[in-house]
């Protein structure tokens, strides 16, 4: 299975503190409004103004409102990875693969909820909306395999890659409906998606 580089949209990475903060503030305006705008109605100008710096301190990391959509949402995975890390970390082994299914799907529900602009960008798959592609969760997937093989005591392998893949691509698809169900996401669809996670990854994994 052929693993998907990370995304690199930047132009220019931050060297200095002073520009990884004016980056951080630009993402975030980003972020807020593509909440209160949506995709097509955000504009660089207005992230700009948002984030209080020069419009040409927007162009010099991005070439357009997709590479900065792309940079928010690679963001977003590495924010999610954390977070998961520090749940397993506090479980301390305890609970299995089960433990560290529900703080997968937990963490995710938590950002889907609470994290600015995640509902349209998410981990790269709704930007523009509606154009699901693979790579974003074949990313996610191989970020899951990186962290979760040592706590589960598996090799990291295609066999465990392609696992995840087809977990990561059954929550994904169950999550969303949730949410168009209800915006909150509907509980018994995520309960739904938590039994149908169980019984998969009980066949590979117990």
């Amino acid at each position: 299975m052929k693993r998907v580089p990370p995304a690199t949209p930047l132009r220019r990475a931050p060297v200095q503190r002073r520009s990884a903060e004016r980056l951080t503030r630009i993402l975030d305006a980003c972020a807020g409004l593509l909440d209160e705008v949506g995709y097509d109605a955000l504009s660089t100008r207005a992230v700009a103004q948002r984030a209080g710096v020069p419009i040409g301190s927007v162009y010099r990391f991005f070439g357009n409102k997709r590479a900065m959509a792309d940079a928010l949402a690679q963001r977003n995975l590495e924010h999610y990875t954390e977070r998961v890390a520090q749940r397993l970390a506090e479980t301390d082994g305890a609970g299995g693969w089960r433990a560290a299914m529900d703080a997968v799907l937990d963490e995710y529900l938590a950002m889907k909820r609470t994290a600015p602009g995640f509902s349209l960008v998410d981990f790269g798959n709704q930007i523009p909306v509606g154009s699901g592609h693979a790579e974003p969760n074949t990313r996610v997937a191989d970020r899951l395999t990186e962290l979760l093989s040592g706590y589960l005591d598996r090799t990291p392998d295609e066999d465990l890659r392609r696992t995840f893949l087809v977990a990561v691509e059954a929550a994904d698809t169950l999550v969303h409906l949730a949410f168009r169900v209800v915006p909150e996401g509907d509980e018994q669809i995520i309960a739904e998606t938590r039994r149908l996670l169980r019984a998969y990854l009980g066949r590979v994994l117990d």
